[in-house]
C-alpha cells in the first residue's frame, strides 16, 4: 500500500469577535472564577430518590477552560454546592484550584487570590445569581449568562449570547483568550495533530 501524501493544513482567521472597549476592559486578567450550578452547568438539580445527584455539563465549556489554562489564564472554581459529579467534573478537567461549598464565596476568594499571589485587579469572575455578586462587583472583569438573574446581568461587564451550561463559559473563556492576545495562536494550534507536529 502507497503511504498518503501529508496535505497541510488550510490556515485558519478566527472569525470570532468582540467589540474592541469589551476587549480593553478584559486585559490582563490572570485567573477567572468560575460558579457551577447556571455557569457551567443549566441551574437544573436532577436529585434522584437516594440523593444522588446528577448534573450535565457542555464540552465546550470544558475546552474552554482548558484552553483558558493553556493560553495562561488560571480558571477557578468556587461554587456553593458539593457533590461527586462536579469534583469529576473539576478533576477530569484538570482544574487545580477550586473550592466546594463555599457558603461565603468572597472568603473563599479572598484564600484563593492569597495562595495564587492575585489581586482583583487581574481576575475575571463569572457568576448567575446572587452569591456571586460580591465577586463579581470587586473583579476587574465580569461576566454573567443571558439566563443569569437580572440584577446580575446588570452587574456584568459582558453578558454571554449563550445560556449557562450550553456554551456560556467557553464564550467568556474565548473573550478574555482574545483580550489576552492568545485565541489566534490557541486556534492556529489546534490545526496539527501530535502525530504531525514537528
Amino acid at each position: 500500500m502507497v503511504p498518503m501524501a501529508r496535505r497541510e493544513s488550510r490556515p485558519l482567521n478566527p472569525v470570532l469577535s468582540f467589540a474592541p472597549e469589551l476587549l480593553l476592559s478584559a486585559q490582563g486578567i490572570r485567573a477567572a472564577i468560575f460558579d457551577v450550578d447556571g455557569v457551567l452547568t443549566d441551574g437544573c438539580l436532577y436529585i434522584g430518590e437516594h440523593g444522588e445527584q446528577f448534573k450535565a455539563f457542555n464540552s465546550l465549556d470544558g475546552h474552554g477552560l482548558k484552553l483558558l489554562a493553556q493560553g495562561g489564564i488560571t480558571p477557578v472554581v468556587i461554587t456553593g454546592r458539593d457533590s461527586p459529579a462536579v469534583r469529576r467534573r473539576i478533576a477530569d478537567l484538570g482544574i487545580a484550584h477550586a473550592v466546594y461549598g463555599a457558603r461565603d464565596k468572597l472568603a473563599a476568594a479572598a484564600q484563593m487570590m492569597g495562595e495564587l499571589q492575585l489581586d482583583w485587579d487581574t481576575l475575571a469572575v463569572m457568576g448567575d445569581d446572587w452569591p456571586d455578586l460580591p465577586l463579581m462587583t470587586r473583579a476587574a472583569f465580569a461576566c454573567a449568562p443571558a439566563n443569569a438573574h437580572a440584577e446580575v446581568r446588570a452587574a456584568a461587564h459582558h453578558v454571554t449570547r449563550a445560556t449557562g451550561g450550553g456554551g456560556a463559559a467557553r464564550e467568556c473563556c474565548d473573550l478574555l483568550l482574545m483580550a489576552a492576545g492568545r485565541y489566534a495562536a490557541l486556534l492556529s494550534g489546534h490545526l496539527t495533530t501530535l502525530d504531525q507536529a514537528p
